[in-house]
């Protein structure tokens, strides 16, 4: 297993910034929830969510880590082959 240990520091600092992280979220969820109103979309909310996040998620952790799959991989908490399936399935190369 490939973990990622952290300092007290850093893990409070985690926190936060999961908590800025979900803050932006609902945020966002509720301005898109008040733009549709009672309008059904063409896919569900939570595969909408998934597909305009991911892509991002994985450009931003891939650069952070200078294009390195095994770091970036260890970073998002995945296997490096789902790393790049994902990256495929997202045209991110």
């Amino acid at each position: 297993m490939n973990a990622v240990r952290l300092t007290a520091g850093e893990a409070a600092n985690e926190t936060s910034m999961q908590s800025a992280l979900s803050e932006c979220v609902s945020r966002t969820v509720r301005r898109y929830l008040a733009d549709i109103g009672d309008t059904e979309g063409g896919e569900g909310l939570h595969a909408l969510v998934i597909r305009e996040v991911e892509g991002p998620l994985l450009r931003e952790v891939l650069a952070f880590h200078e294009g390195n799959q095994s770091r970036a991989a260890v970073a998002l908490g995945i296997n490096r082959a789902t790393l790049r399936k994902k990256l495929a399935a997202h045209g991110i190369s």
